[in-house]
């Protein structure tokens, strides 16, 4: 072949006839294989011009025989064909495409055959001419294939002979490369085809923690300095976290840096953080034997966002010296620990004590930082002296005597005075009746009109009422401490009008023409607005109860409620027309006014605000401590018109000039604002003291309390309608030029039928250098993660940052009052910002309203959208809530 000289097996008898010539190979060992694969390389003269021949084909048999060992003899297996065919089978019957003949070159044929399944150890070739064939076989490779070794998903895979048929898949599992694990002990395989080829993978190794794979997978190598794997999965390693290092390789945790702690129940991923500082601007204001403490976050949280207050009580001697801890008990409301407000209320303490409050930070990590010998400073401390304590309740209050028109009472003195009394106070409240003219004519007392009285003794003589009637008397003392609580109420009934009137005269401090002409104005305004509510409600109920009506239906068929309070429709999240689309509410375009552009403050208060007499106003409850001096809520009675309950700010005693004139300014931008989305101003009072602004009384309070209170409590139609609510207040305030400039669920109050109202209009804020400390306003500091970065840069407080301010609002209504950026530093937070960071979509959030987000953070403030054009689009949500149904983390 091409000139070089081949061994070979030749036969050629073709001058005879019935030939039958045989050639066997040796004994050849399988291996284990199942298919075998025979190349074959031979010649083969052509028959045509062969002359005198007994016999001639052109072709030849190939067998093989299969066996254990080897043990083939001269005679065994027999030379014949049923032999092979007893124990194996009949290959091919080859034909030569090349055939030669005299002159011509030798063409070199060649074939390939496979055998299979094979069972035995291994086989004989055996080759026969029983036809006469002028043959020559040149080479014969008898092979099998395999899949040979392999690493791959960091398991090692051992040589694999491939299967019986040319479709067979032989499975092998792989043992992990080292630092690897198999998955809940299920190894990974691959699969050996028919051509010897891996294929069909399944499953994997994984590195364990501290190891890393490498990019092919084939090895898993240990994390570098500094950087670390907890898991064991087939992750990257990652930097260490903030405050924290390794300085070996393989870590599988970071050790924290001097100062620094993990909490037990922190991650590995999570940064190290530090036991807050102590708490800022801690301030108490006594009532009595009560005390309301208040403070501020410390100034550094320690990085986490877990943070707690408890309150230590220590009884001391006059001077505040050899202070003990208090043994007496007190009520602490909301509690003494685990406080997450800033603020706590202390009740039932020793009058005229003297009080050392201890206000404790803590977190997760501090108490590990102890442990570990740390002592932090996290603690604030304000001494508190109480004052006289008010008289318990009157007791025993009776009726001596009655006749048609008055009622002589007596009472006993409070078992606990507590001091002077200076004079006892007589409420008479008439069970019912109404106002008639017979009332107005006759000057009596009509039953619906309560009246209370004064008087130094311990009994009171209360004339001017009416016959027949039945009165509910209570009776409270009072001293310098303030009032005491009522007695319980009696019920007396007056004679009719045939029983004699005694002969002496009452002792009652209002006297019959003072009631005829108090009753005469008071018929007189009744009338006057209920026939002015009346004609309003008429023309405004057909379009408000269309609007409801629309909203409501749709709301039924979702039939999902806030679930811990299953409000019905009418009185959850809309209503009236807070949701409605196209809102009755109606205002006439006016401009906002800076109250400062007043050369004198108080005109601006008389132009915005509405004087209140503050006898018309009655303080029940301290419930919180704002900017200025203490919130309470109360009773509002003017004349005329239904008590309401209202909230009252009072500027606190020993203010300062500026904080007075920042006072009024509120109230004056207030008086200016007329929409259901903002909170209304009912007055002030300037004309006395204490300095007071009363607005409407919100009862759920502040909108990020009242939904982690709710957490997870509204449907998405329900979220939405909160947020339309917001951005209806704020398109108002925008269009008439009004810059909030601190927009956040905590100064959007929500009232009982869960309609949200922006609040907080206060004038005193002001820029600071500090960029961590971000922006603050005088009584308390406002966090930068509000604030858009052209605000916190430039000092650039526009609509535009409002809406900013908005984005983050959504955020927050849709994490149910997640704090924004979590646990960052506001440093950390303005970095983000700048460099491109958004707050992901809160958890089951649709995709269109982490879209509106985004659009509000648009470091363009020219290219965010106008609160006319959220409204638009909140609307358009609320119309088809459809496109409410993709999820943003889907």
């Amino acid at each position: 072949e091409n000139q070089n000289e081949r061994r070979m097996h030749y036969v050629c008898q073709i001058t005879q006839a019935n030939q039958n010539n045989w050639l066997r190979t040796e004994y050849i060992k399988v291996d284990g294989a199942r298919r075998i694969y025979i190349e074959v390389r031979f010649t083969i003269r052509s028959c045509e011009d062969v002359p005198n021949v007994a016999t001639c084909k052109e072709t030849f048999n190939l067998y093989y025989y299969e066996t254990d060992r080897d043990e083939a003899t001269t005679t065994f297996p027999p030379w014949r064909e049923g032999a092979y065919i007893k124990v194996g089978t009949l290959v091919d019957t080859i034909a030569a495409d090349q055939r030669f003949g005299p002159g011509s070159d030798k063409e070199v044929n060649f074939e390939k055959r496979n055998i299979g399944p094979i069972s035995k150890n291994g086989i004989y070739l055996a080759f026969r001419d029983d036809t006469g064939a002028c043959v020559a076989i040149m080479h014969v490779k008898v092979y099998y294939k395999y899949c040979g070794e392999t690493l791959m998903n960091l398991a090692s895979f051992s040589r694999t002979v491939s299967g019986p048929q040319i479709t067979s898949l032989v499975e092998a599992r792989g043992s992990c490369v080292r630092n690897a694990v198999a998955v809940n002990g299920r190894y990974p395989s691959l699969h050996c085809d028919g051509e010897g080829n891996w294929t069909v993978p399944t499953g994997t190794c994984v590195c364990t923690a501290g190891y890393e794979p490498n990019f092919s997978r084939t090895q898993c190598k240990a994390c570098a300095r500094n950087h670390y794997k907890s898991k064991v999965k087939n992750l990257p390693c990652q930097r260490c976290p903030a405050y924290s290092s390794a300085s070996n390789q393989g870590a599988t945790v970071c050790d924290c840096m001097n100062g620094y702690f993990r909490a037990p129940s922190d991650t590995a991923d999570q940064p190290c953080t530090k036991p807050p500082t102590k708490v800022v601007n801690l301030y108490s204001v006594v009532n009595q034997t009560s005390v309301n403490l208040n403070w501020e976050r410390p100034l550094n949280e320690g990085g986490r966002d877990d943070l707690t207050y408890s309150v230590q009580c220590y009884r001391c001697q006059s001077g505040f010296v050899a202070c003990v801890a208090c043994s007496e008990p007190a009520d602490y409301q909301p509690r003494m620990s685990g406080l997450t407000t800033t603020q706590v209320f202390v009740h039932n303490l020793r009058s005229y004590a003297f009080y050392r409050f201890k206000i404790t930070a803590t977190n997760a990590v501090t108490n590990v930082a102890v442990a570990s010998g740390e002592q932090p400073h996290n603690y604030a401390i304000v001494n508190v002296e109480t004052n006289q304590a008010a008289p318990s309740a009157v007791l025993n209050v009776r009726s001596s005597e009655a006749g048609s028109t008055y009622v002589m009472l007596r009472w006993d003195a409070p078992s606990s005075i507590n001091g002077n009394i200076l004079d006892y106070e007589v409420t008479v409240n008439p069970s019912r009746s109404q106002i008639t003219l017979q009332h107005l004519a006759n000057g009596k007392l009509p039953a619906s009109v309560s009246r209370t009285n004064r008087t130094t003794n311990q009994y009171l003589n209360v004339g001017g009422l009416e016959p027949t009637k039945e009165y509910s008397i209570k009776v409270r003392a009072r001293t310098m401490a303030g009032f005491g609580p009522y007695s319980q109420p009696i019920k007396i009934r007056t004679l009719d009008g045939t029983t004699s009137t005694p002969t002496h005269q009452t002792n009652s401090h209002t006297s019959d023409p003072d009631i005829l002409h108090l009753t005469i104005a008071i018929g007189a305004g009744v009338i006057l607005v209920i026939a002015t509510v009346v004609i309003a409600a008429n023309r405004q109920r057909h379009t408000d109860s269309l609007h409801v009506y629309r909203y409501c239906s749709s709301f039924r068929k979702r039939r999902k409620t806030v679930k811990s309070k299953k409000l019905k429709c009418e009185k959850s999240l809309f209503n009236g027309t807070a949701v409605t689309f196209n809102s009755s509410f109606q205002s006439n375009h006016k401009t906002y006014i800076d109250p400062t552009t007043y050369e004198d403050p108080q005109r601006a208060v008389s132009e915005f605000t509405k004087e209140i007499d503050a006898s018309f106003i009655k303080i029940e409850q301290v419930i919180g401590a704002g900017e200025f001096g203490e919130v309470c809520r109360g009773r509002l009675q003017m004349t005329n018109k239904n008590e309401t309950d209202v909230a009252i700010k009072t500027l606190k005693s020993g203010y300062s000039t500026q904080q007075k004139l920042d006072f009024l300014g509120e109230a004056s931008i207030m008086g200016q604002f007329d929409h259901p989305n903002v909170i209304r101003l009912e007055g002030v009072v300037t004309k006395s003291r204490p300095l007071m602004i009363i607005t409407e009384f919100m009862e759920n309070g502040s909108l990020d309390v009242f939904l982690r209170n709710h957490d997870n409590g509204f449907t998405v139609i329900q979220l939405v309608g909160i947020l339309r609510n917001i951005a209806a207040g704020m398109k108002y305030l925008s269009d008439m030029g009004y810059v909030h400039r601190d927009l956040a669920a905590r100064n959007i109050l929500v009232n009982a039928q869960l309609i949200c109202k922006v609040s907080d209009f206060g004038m005193s804020r002001v820029l600071e250098e500090d960029s961590d400390a971000a922006y603050t306003a005088r009584g308390g500091k406002i966090p930068i993660r509000w604030t858009a970065p052209e605000a916190f840069t430039y000092r650039k407080f526009t609509s535009a940052s409002d809406v900013w301010s908005y984005g983050i609002v959504m955020w927050e209504v849709m994490s149910y009052g997640e704090r924004p950026y979590w646990g960052m530093s506001n440093r950390d937070v303005m970095n983000a910002v700048e460099t491109g960071y958004r707050l992901p979509a809160p958890m089951d959030c649709p995709q269109v309203q982490h879209r509106l987000m985004l659009e509000c953070w648009k470091k363009d403030r020219n290219q965010r959208p106008k609160f006319g054009q959220i409204v638009s689009s909140l609307d358009k949500m609320l119309r088809d809530p459809s496109q409410l149904k993709a999820k943003a983390n889907d």
